[in-house]
């Protein structure tokens, strides 16, 4: 088991993600009361940092170790002061468009170098997919979709996957008609360890996993269909569709489209580590997933850094997929964890890859 940090391990020199696929509803819930307080968010593609801005905060500094994610950002935040929010959505991919190279061409003149450049190269692909199916992650589903799904499922099986149901009939439903072998089969192959690895995230993000990948996605495919609504599930509609339905992720809805624009000034990006930010009077962490990259005794120092960074208060809110990762003993006088609020939360993840979502208050 390596014990290198994952910026040594993983390349980050290309778009992984070009959405978000964590839960922005759950995030800013769990966040509690951060009105006029400064927050810090792992950016990833900065969905969950323009989610923050519905929380009034004073500044929001989203960081990442990668600059084409921080792009993803840019491109947003010119999208949205360039864009009408119908526009957006079609740029975005959300929704289909016959305009989105016009939709482009106006963000572009938005952006300054080297943003615009970046975009500029990946003018096709935005155009054929969306800005938000770009992605290394996306084009991974993409795969599944176009080629393997079809085996598997019809498109009437698939349009009927989001028709409203209670959730007797959801279960009778998923377990009758959708979670069949073939079904079933494709997962096993297609999302074991191996293939997302190749296609989808980075191998290294594996390092600390234990257990069988698709033996995970299988259970978690459960909750997405039976537990929660897929009816007004954006992520899974997505992945089995390659548009959202009537379900759009929270940043990308049209009730928060204009708070979020009036509140972009409030935003800083942060090219580098976490422990590299510096800031201090922090009120709340959207830390992803950065845990689950790293081995448990690289966790006490990492803490430290943020604890070093936090004003009393302040929540850690984290999602964990296949590697547990919480608080060490070690600073269990200092942070405490919520489980009032994670039990509340958890079974609400419309994002459903992940098993954990953990949420810590500074003492």
């Amino acid at each position: 088991m390596t014990h290198a940090p994952i910026e040594a391990r993983a390349a980050f020199d290309r778009i992984r993600y070009a959405q978000l696929w964590e839960d922005a509803d759950i995030l800013t819930e769990a966040m509690g009361d951060v009105a006029g307080r400064r927050l810090v968010s792992i950016c990833s593609a900065g969905d969950n940092a323009l989610a923050l801005l519905t929380l009034d905060p004073a500044e929001v500094i989203a960081v990442d170790l990668s600059g084409a994610q921080l792009s993803c950002l840019r491109l947003r935040i010119a999208a949205i002061r360039t864009l009408d929010h119908a526009e957006f959505l079609e740029l975005m991919g959300s929704r289909p468009s016959a305009r989105r190279a016009a939709l482009l061409a106006r963000v572009l003149a938005a952006l300054g170098e080297p943003d615009r450049g970046f975009w500029a190269a990946r003018a096709e692909v935005v155009v054929a997919h969306g800005a938000g199916g770009v992605g290394k992650f996306d084009g991974y589903f993409r795969i599944f979709r176009r080629f393997l799904l079809p085996l598997v499922h019809s498109r009437r099986t698939v349009a009927r996957t989001f028709e409203p149901r209670d959730p007797e009939a959801r279960a009778r439903f998923f377990e009758e008609e959708f979670l069949t072998w073939r079904w079933r089969l494709l997962v096993r192959l297609f999302f074991s360890r191996r293939a997302m690895g190749l296609l989808g995230r980075d191998p290294a993000f594996f390092d600390h996993v234990e257990g069988s990948v698709s033996d995970h996605v299988l259970a978690r495919c459960r909750h997405a269909g039976i537990v929660t609504d897929p009816a007004e599930n954006p992520y899974l509609h997505w992945i089995l569709t390659g548009t959202h339905g009537r379900a759009l992720p929270k940043p990308w809805r049209a009730e928060h489209y204009a708070t979020i624009r009036d509140r972009l000034d409030r935003l800083r990006l942060h090219h580098g580590p976490l422990e590299t930010l510096g800031a201090t009077g922090v009120g709340g962490f959207n830390l992803s997933d950065i845990f689950e990259y790293m081995a448990p005794g690289a966790l006490p120092a990492v803490y430290e850094g943020i604890l070093a960074m936090a004003s009393p208060g302040a929540r850690l809110v984290y999602w964990n997929m296949m590697a547990p990762r919480r608080r060490p003993e070690s600073l269990a006088h200092r942070l405490v964890r919520l489980q009032e609020v994670e039990d509340r939360l958890k079974p609400r993840d419309l994002a459903f890859f992940y098993s954990d979502f953990v949420v810590e208050e500074v003492r």
